[in-house]
Parts: structure tokens; sequence; C-alpha cells
């Protein structure tokens, strides 16, 4: 991914959003992201979302279905507190930034 450093952020709260909306895994959260653009790999996104859950921003469980398990993310209390701070950042940086 071009601009992997400043767009990491941005992915992560991809990550975020759609886990406080529902259980994510890994191959459901690339395929969104790139719906948006992002283009990531399975060895990039699953890093990302391990790191994430050590953080304290997800939460995950394991689940079979038939001979397939499957990791499944939740948003934390700390990854809703997080978001909604970055909401807020990025509202007043977009509205800053799109001044004319």
């Amino acid at each position: 991914m071009e601009h992997h450093d400043l767009l990491s952020g941005l992915v992560r709260l991809h990550v975020l959003h759609h886990a406080a909306e529902h259980e994510i895994y890994g191959q459901w959260m690339i395929d969104e992201l790139a719906r948006h653009g992002y283009r990531l790999s399975p060895g990039t996104l699953y890093p990302m979302l391990h790191k994430m859950e050590r953080d304290g921003y997800l939460t995950s469980r394991k689940e079979r279905q038939g001979r397939t398990v499957r990791k499944l993310y939740a948003i934390t209390a700390k990854g809703r507190q997080g978001l909604e701070i970055a909401k807020a950042q990025i509202s007043e940086f977009k509205g800053e930034a799109m001044k004319p």
C-alpha cells in the first residue's frame, strides 16, 4: 500500500468502526477495506489486528464453522473510547483541511 505510514491509522479506524458494528474477521476486513481502496495482504492485516488486541482496542474469540476455525474480533471499551476521540479529531481536521 502506497503511503502506508500515513494511511495505516485510517485502516485501524476502519477496523474499529466495523468492529463496533459487529464482530469481524480478517478476510472480511480485507474485502471491506478493498471496497474503500485499501489493498492489504493478510501479512499486513493480521499483525495489525493482533497488535490492536494486545493494545486493548479489540478482543477476540474463536468460532468453528465445520472444518474452518475463524477468529472473530470485537471492539472493547478502550476501542470505543479511542474511536470517539479519533472521530472528533477527524472532524476537526476535515473542517480545517477542506477550507477553500
